[in-house]
């Protein structure tokens, strides 16, 4: 049986239930739980390393949450609610859809345990679903025929998540190496050019490094990720000028509550 969310679960527990222990309720557990996710990641965190951070017990915490699963959902919806939405009825969509993407990318970069938890849960709690709503309306604001806007979310935010998670992924290598950003990317790139089988391959894309530009690894990151989501909003266009050609390999799929990423590849370093 698949499992049910926390936010279907037909009870109020914001306040706990009866009797349960003062000084407590759903909405500190939650951000302290948020707070420990940032710090030590998904594999770390735990009940009871959250209990101690509370000074309560663990039995206590589940006067609140009946599972680990269902704290964690809450932390992800928490997160979405760090997001600034814009007015999806008013302004150029393609700029609310830039911004859009851009506040999602820093989401994911600023909590690297919300890739894999994005899905990992249905994604219905009252933020993830506001942002799924503003992103449906700015994307519907396009002109694109009805049975593509899912599509145009999927291309946007599954490149979006792909591209934040992995971006994430470095900054965890940076941090552990003790390095900032460039020192991390020039060492590896000395690294890498010693070795004869990849100095190669480094030397046959050497002039496309340079044709990017950026003088930071941060600048190199925003230029690829301007870049990219340019061109996904200028195929977003050409799609609305194409002529009709029916539905017939275009049917809807079922739209996720939320835009649903697909797993990127996270062992890979950002693009180079």
């Amino acid at each position: 049986m698949a499992r049910a969310s926390v936010w279907l679960e037909g009870k109020d527990r914001r306040g706990g239930r009866s009797g349960q222990p003062s000084g407590l309720d759903r909405a500190r557990i939650t951000s302290v739980t948020v707070r420990l996710l940032d710090a030590d990641g998904l594999d770390k965190f735990s009940m009871r390393r959250l209990a101690a951070e509370l000074k309560v017990t663990a039995m206590s915490v589940y006067w609140y949450v009946d599972t680990k699963d269902d704290l964690l959902e809450l932390a992800l919806d928490a997160a979405f609610g760090e997001l600034r939405l814009p007015d999806a009825d008013a302004g150029d969509w393609r700029e609310q859809l830039r911004a859009l993407a851009a506040e999602y990318r820093a989401l994911l970069v600023r909590h690297p345990w919300l890739s894999p938890l994005a899905g990992r849960y249905l994604n219905i709690g009252p933020h993830s679903l506001a942002f799924s709503r503003v992103v449906q309306r700015v994307v519907r604001r396009a002109g694109l025929p009805a049975h593509g806007v899912t599509g145009a979310i999927s291309a946007v935010f599954q490149f979006v998540y792909g591209y934040g998670t992995i971006e994430g992924h470095f900054a965890a290598r940076v941090a552990a190496a003790g390095m900032t950003p460039d020192e991390y990317f020039n060492s590896a790139m000395d690294a890498v050019t010693e070795t004869p089988e990849t100095a190669k391959i480094i030397e046959e894309s050497r002039d496309l490094m340079a044709a990017r530009g950026g003088d930071t690894v941060a600048d190199m990151l925003d230029r690829d990720f301007t870049f990219a989501l340019d061109l996904l909003i200028a195929g977003i266009e050409a799609m609305v000028q194409r002529p009709e050609r029916g539905a017939g390999n275009g049917a809807t799929s079922p739209n996720p509550p939320a835009p649903a990423p697909a797993p990127a590849n996270e062992d890979a370093p950002p693009s180079s």
